[in-house]
């Protein structure tokens, strides 16, 4: 990860951050709101990787943004159309072109066992449709701008306890889907991340409670954000791809690490392990990661190495 990435963690995790220069070491808020936009690897995204190797981005700095989607630029011969419409309308200078290139993308899976496949009875898609025929006209800039402001400075929505038992129910439910698996990715980063779009919901329509129907339409959201994270290849959810890295790229490269780690356990007679010992083999094994603290962190949560003192692992028998 480099440095500019390395300087946004804290402020995207405390809401702050901390300066240490000209023997002056001070603490100091930092609340804004970030939105990232990233292009894959070579130009094309895998399906076959996970998020963080297609990006190239540490897995501790995408795990801090509360959604994530994947732009995927398939063929479709409705939405072409009403694309190449819009882009020649707007070149021909004419102002309703917004209107008629309205699409809506939907993600169908196969299986019916999860949680996010389940849809509700008037998804969140269908409310923001445009009919065809409706009229479009967009706010403007300023206007927004200014909006958003006094949205932001005046009104602080609470959670009604409708709209908290949504919330729950939800983040419960995903846990239980997660409990066997070899990782969990659901933690209570996504139960905050929940808490705060459904505050922000409600503050959009400038409201100091945020109620069920807030809770809800963030719930939606969030089952696309994480159908589109953990979805492989062949479109189905698979919760073992987690956010840290566990593609199939880097699954070959766990699997090579710790077989390799056994047999340097076994000669040496020792189980404990240095960060910099760790670095030097996988550097003899040639095995390249983006994010090799990110890489070692991925051991340690699947229980391959336990932390034992700073950066120093210890080697878990299996």
């Amino acid at each position: 990860m480099g440095s500019q990435h390395q300087a946004l963690l804290e402020a995207m995790e405390q809401q702050s951050i901390s300066l240490a220069k000209a023997g002056i070491v001070c603490t100091l808020p930092a609340r804004t709101s970030i939105i990232a936009a990233a292009n894959p690897v070579g130009g094309h995204y895998n399906k076959a990787k996970t998020v963080s190797e297609n990006l190239k981005m540490g897995s501790a700095l995408l795990s801090r943004f509360d959604l994530v989607f994947i732009l995927l630029d398939t063929p479709n011969e409705d939405h072409d159309h009403l694309l190449s419409e819009h882009v020649m309308a707007m070149r021909a200078g004419k102002n309703g072109a917004v209107s008629s290139a309205a699409v809506t993308r939907f993600i169908t899976q196969e299986s019916n066992i999860s949680i996010l496949e389940v849809s509700s009875e008037k998804p969140l898609a269908d409310t923001l449709k445009l009919v065809p025929g409706e009229a479009f006209d967009p706010i403007p800039h300023q206007l927004l701008r200014k909006y958003v402001g006094y949205a932001r400075h005046y009104v602080h929505p609470t959670l009604s306890a409708e709209a908290a038992q949504v919330l729950q129910d939800f983040y419960l439910e995903l846990r239980k889907q997660n409990q066997t698996a070899d990782s969990t990715p659901i933690t209570t980063r996504q139960l905050e991340s929940l808490i705060r779009l459904t505050e922000a919901r409600a503050r959009v329509e400038l409201r100091e409670k945020a109620t069920q129907s807030d809770a809800e339409d963030v719930v939606e959201i969030m089952k696309h954000s994480l159908a589109d994270t953990y979805s492989d290849e062949f479109g189905r959810l698979d919760f073992d791809r987690s956010q840290l890295g566990s593609g199939m790229s880097n699954r070959s490269k766990v699997k090579k690490f710790v077989t390799a780690l056994n047999r340097l356990s076994e000669r040496t007679s020792k189980s404990m392990f240095e960060f910099q010992e760790l670095r030097q083999l996988a550097k003899d094994l040639q095995i390249q990661v983006v994010d090799f603290e990110g890489f070692v962190g991925a051991l340690n949560e699947q229980g391959y190495l336990l932390k034992k003192g700073h950066r120093t692992y210890q080697l878990q028998t299996i």
